[in-house]
C-alpha cells in the first residue's frame, strides 16, 4: 500500500530501530559515561548527541540509494571541517566529535556482509580504546601554572629545595619542576612557573 508513491510501511523499520538502539547505547557510553566523566563539560553533550543521531538517520536513509564508501568519506570530510563561529572547538572535543560521527556511520551503513556481532564488536573496541587512553595513558597529566613570587632570595639555584618546599606548602601541590621567568628587582618579585600532575576531575 502506497501513499503519494511512498509505501506506508517497510520491513526496514525493524532494522533501523534495532540499529538505532545499538547506536544510541554506545553513544551514551562514549558521551555521557566517558567524555563527560573526564571533562565535566555539559556544553558539548547536546551537540554530540544530536550530531550522532542526525548522522545515523542521514546515513541510514541515504543507504536506500546504494551510496557506498564515498558517501561515508564525504560525511567525514564535511563534519571533520565543521567549525562553530562562536568558540573554536578544542582538539579533544573535535576528536570525540569524530568518534561520534564514526560510530554512527558504522552502525548505520553496515551491510549484509557484516553481522551484528561484528558491528557490536567494533563499537566495543572503540569504547575500550577510549577507556584505555583516558584512564591509563592520560592518568597523569602534567599541568603548569604561573605564580608571582615575592621571596626573591629563594630563586637562587642553591635555594631550589627551599623554593619548592615553600611553594608546595602554599599551593598544596606536589611540584615536579620549577622554572624562573621574569625577575623584577625593583618590586622584589619573580614570575615562576610550576609544573605538577593534575588529578582527574581536579579543579586546580
Amino acid at each position: 500500500m502506497e501513499f503519494l508513491e511512498i509505501p506506508l510501511f517497510d520491513d526496514d523499520i525493524y532494522k533501523m530501530l534495532f540499529r538505532f538502539v545499538i547506536n544510541i547505547s554506545f553513544l551514551t557510553i562514549i558521551i555521557r559515561l566517558l567524555y563527560y566523566r573526564y571533562s565535566r563539560r555539559q556544553d558539548y553533550l547536546f551537540t554530540f548527541y544530536m550530531i550522532g543521531i542526525i548522522v545515523f538517520f542521514l546515513c541510514f536513509t541515504l543507504k536506500k540509494y546504494e551510496l557506498d564508501l564515498g558517501m561515508a568519506l564525504g560525511l567525514f570530510a564535511i563534519f571533520g571541517i565543521l567549525r562553530y563561529r562562536t568558540n573554536p572547538i578544542q582538539i579533544k572535543e573535535m576528536t570525540y566529535l569524530f568518534v561520534v560521527i564514526g560510530v554512527s556511520v558504522i552502525n548505520s551503513l553496515a551491510n549484509k556482509k557484516m553481522s551484528y556481532i561484528e558491528i557490536i564488536a567494533g563499537n566495543v573496541i572503540i569504547v575500550t580504546a577510549i577507556i584505555i587512553i583516558e584512564r591509563v595513558w592520560l592518568l597523569r597529566q602534567e599541568t603548569s601554572r604561573k605564580i608571582i613570587y615575592e621571596k626573591i632570595e629563594n630563586i637562587k639555584p642553591e635555594n631550589y629545595e627551599l623554593l619548592k618546599t615553600d611553594l608546595e606548602q602554599r599551593t598544596g601541590l606536589s611540584i615536579n619542576k620549577i622554572t624562573i621567568g621574569n625577575i623584577n628587582f625593583f618590586q622584589e618579585t619573580a614570575t615562576i612557573t610550576i609544573y605538577y600532575y593534575k588529578k582527574k576531575n581536579a579543579k586546580v
